[in-house]
């Protein structure tokens, strides 16, 4: 007797992958179900099994962005431990130098500028995000305003390096962030 071969089902995980990778390249309007699903090389038919329409399509690409960015990363961080310097450095590297998160990371925070919804959760991950920074900063600074300020000026380094296109000076620009986060963090300079 032989075996009935059904179609395979395009899991909702393949869909909100496909999704965050289109936002990533193009933003919330570059999320079409019409174009997932070619690139996925299946029917838009299949969208509706595992999603009610494009808004919970968006939603779940929220959720897993959120997760993947936070409580993976953090508890990535308390894993594989270290000092509060090394924590905060594979945390930044972890969630901003990815070939995944730090395209995805970007794209929210453009669509957030449009979307009061999307600015509410990038305000609750970056709260989480600079949460963990306060705590790792406090335990080498005992000033809370300096803690603050310099929580502010490290994530802001982070997200605003990709942007900026200025030289530096005959220094490169991983030489110039190596040296920022050696005073944000209280090292001394390397010689």
């Amino acid at each position: 007797m032989g075996h009935i071969v059904g179609a395979t089902r395009t899991t909702r995980e393949r869909w909100v992958e496909e999704g965050l990778r289109a936002l990533a390249e193009g933003g919330p309007d570059a999320v079409r179900v019409e174009v997932l699903a070619k690139n996925l090389g299946v029917t838009k038919g299949g969208f509706y099994g595992s999603f009610a329409d494009r808004d919970a399509l968006l939603e779940a690409m929220l959720d897993t962005w959120e997760r993947e960015s936070t409580d993976e990363v953090l508890e990535r961080v308390e894993r594989e431990g270290g000092d509060p310097r090394t924590k905060i450095k594979r945390a930044g590297l972890l969630t901003f130098s990815s070939d995944r998160l730090l395209p995805i990371d970007l794209a929210v925070r453009d669509w957030a500028r449009r979307d009061e919804a999307v600015a509410a959760r990038l305000r609750r991950v970056d709260n989480r995000r600079m949460g963990l920074l306060r705590e790792m900063i406090g335990t080498f600074c005992p000033d809370p305003d300096e803690v603050e300020a310099r929580s502010l000026i490290a994530f802001c380094v982070a997200i605003g390096e990709h942007f900026l296109a200025a030289d530096h000076g005959g220094r490169t620009r991983a030489q110039v962030l190596s040296r920022a986060a050696d005073l944000l963090l209280d090292r001394p300079k390397k010689t």
